[in-house]
């Protein structure tokens, strides 16, 4: 099939990845464009766990008020050059990152950040709510209902709120890719007007 330059454009405007591979990922998909397009968000994946180790001493620190004034959002998001940071597409994601911790209101950025506390507490629930099992059944329930805590509040494991297909991890995956640097959620801070902490 032919690759043609509307083809070209078309997943260039869907993913916005460079021409370049945009017209490798279309000549490999044989011109089929959504094809292509997953091509390029697994490349993106790997593009981006080749960058992890980089260091990102650069990037924004964005607000986000959501309509009507009642839940606010500050987060800082990391890159590795000033130049990077700047860029149409590093500030398009920290707004995107921003809205997505306002509606989906996660409490860790990573697995990391979430203390042995939780995770006890939560082991202990689990269990609570299964007693009675034997002991093998429950610790599978128990292993599934850890999953699902971290898929519900841990930032980068959430179901990124534009496209429910992918976590905002895959998400910061393919702006990598984009980009061309490794760029790491360093932390956030959610308001909710009338909460105290």
């Amino acid at each position: 099939m032919q690759i043609t330059a509307d083809r070209v454009k078309e997943l260039r405007e869907r993913t916005g990845v460079g021409m370049m591979e945009c017209k490798k990922a279309l000549v490999e998909a044989k011109g089929e464009v959504v094809e292509a397009e997953k091509i390029l968000r697994k490349r993106g994946l790997a593009v981006a766990a080749k960058k992890a180790g980089r260091a990102t001493g650069e990037g924004a620190i964005t607000s986000y008020i959501h309509t009507g004034g009642k839940i606010g959002v500050l987060v800082e998001v990391n890159c590795e050059t000033d130049f990077a940071a700047r860029s149409e597409n590093f500030q398009s994601l920290v707004r995107e990152i921003a809205m997505h911790i306002a509606a989906a209101a996660p409490r860790f950025v990573s697995r990391d950040d979430v203390t042995e506390e939780d995770l006890a507490e939560e082991r202990e629930i689990a269990r609570a709510q299964h007693s009675g099992k034997p002991e093998k059944i429950v610790e599978k329930i128990v292993e599934g209902k850890m999953e699902k805590f971290y898929s519900e509040n841990v930032l980068l494991e959430q179901p990124f709120v534009k496209d429910q297909d992918k976590t905002v991890s895959q998400h910061v995956a393919e702006s990598v890719a984009r980009i061309g640097e490794n760029i790491r959620i360093d932390r956030f801070c959610r308001y909710v007007l009338g909460e105290t902490s």
